[in-house]
């Protein structure tokens, strides 16, 4: 990805920068993509640590009949 700023100064410092458009765009999406894999790799170490049981194990707690 290639941005092409314009940059808005006030007495001789860069204050701004303007972006066209689509490079926003796509600088906005690749941010929404790495937050995602944030999230992602967040709930992947939530999984690994979270306790796991059998479906068996479920039924017989809850005294469901396993026949059904």
């Amino acid at each position: 990805m290639n941005i092409h700023p314009q940059f808005i100064g006030r007495e001789g410092a860069r204050e701004y920068a303007v972006i066209p458009i689509e490079e926003f765009r796509e600088l906005a999406e690749a941010l929404e993509d790495y937050r995602d894999l944030q999230a992602l790799r967040a709930a992947k170490v939530d999984e690994a640590q979270s306790e796991t049981r059998t479906l068996t194990s479920v039924i017989d707690e809850l005294g469901l009949d396993k026949a059904r």
